[in-house]
């Protein structure tokens, strides 16, 4: 039996995929390609995008729906904002069950089969996967094996390393068989990479605040609705792969979003989100903030290119 012909038996579940990007469709790609060879598949894999091309959104066995960016209202130079896309992703969703991935994640096979049967024992609650990050970007032969549902996970795990500056499953061995699952009360653990929710839930907290403009914060706020609302916060062991690009340590590239970001969150929350990046900020005299101030955090200066230069890590697999 060939690898398609078995996947035309694959059990499909009644869950909505959702994700959203532009400009980053060689991800989307193999983002798709991870579905489609998984133990099941979702019902329906919706795409807020732009740019896909759609003969090749065409190749995967998969019910895909696209949306334009631009069915939200916003003009084209605001057409990109990933908390209103992913609104508009779950808003334009068949089923209650609801799994948010970002582009750049590749599932494990057991990924959709996992973590939909833990959020159907844990319905009220919020569920984040476990994410590990790919070193390096597929090769080209490496994608090829993906797509045609040929390239093992023990190989991406080989390619892959913890976040060691998150809350991590250390059971490698048991990640594909284990139901691993863990309630914590630390919200701020939460990163909308990969998360499961029912759709009563998400329109309970208002899905993502769409006062939140560009990079940072806006997940961290969906997360302490939930824990707001006394809504559950679970993480388990269901692994995404996070694929390889390029970063800025600090994030010198956002920093007019994250502190208009900041900013935003302490006036909603009197809590500082991002608080490591916003010391790093003010160590190096960007911006005027320490932990214990109420009042908005102004900018001092632009960093110089120099920098911004010195910030830009080709190679790191994660912030």
């Amino acid at each position: 039996m060939t690898v398609n012909e078995a996947n035309n038996t694959l059990k499909i579940l009644s869950v909505s995929v959702i994700t959203t990007c532009y400009g980053r469709n060689r991800h989307l790609y193999n983002l798709l390609a991870s579905l489609a060879n998984g133990s099941v598949r979702p019902a329906e894999v919706i795409i807020v995008n732009d740019d896909a091309e759609p003969e090749r959104l065409a190749e995967y066995d998969l019910n895909i729906i696209k949306i334009a960016t631009t069915e939200n209202g916003l003009s084209d130079n605001a057409s990109f904002d990933i908390g209103r896309n992913r609104n508009l992703g779950a808003a334009k969703a068949s089923y209650d069950a609801l799994i948010f991935l970002d582009v750049d994640c590749i599932i494990a096979p057991t990924f959709i089969e996992q973590l939909t049967a833990k959020l159907q024992r844990h319905s009220d609650a919020l569920l984040m996967g476990q994410p590990r990050y790919l070193t390096r970007p597929l090769k080209d032969d490496e994608s090829i094996r993906l797509q045609q549902g040929t390239l093992p996970s023990d190989h991406l795990d080989e390619l892959s390393v913890f976040n060691p500056y998150r809350d991590n499953f250390l059971e490698i061995d048991q990640f594909k068989t284990d139901n691993t699952i863990k309630q914590t009360q630390d919200y701020g653990a939460f990163w909308s990479l990969c998360f499961a929710i029912m759709r009563d839930q998400f329109d309970q907290i208002g899905g993502f605040d769409t006062s939140y403009v560009g990079y940072g914060a806006e997940d961290t706020d969906f997360a302490f609705m939930a824990c707001k609302l006394n809504i559950d916060f679970y993480l388990t062991n269901d692994v995404i792969y996070h694929q390889q690009h390029s970063v800025y340590r600090p994030p010198l590239n956002h920093l007019e979003s994250i502190i208009i970001n900041a900013n935003r969150f302490y006036e909603k929350w009197q809590h500082w989100p991002m608080a490591g990046w916003l010391a790093e900020f003010a160590d190096m005299g960007i911006i005027d903030w320490h932990a214990e101030q109420s009042k908005p955090i102004s900018v001092k200066r632009q960093p110089s290119s120099t920098e911004i230069e010195n910030a830009y890590y080709p190679d790191a697999p994660y912030v």
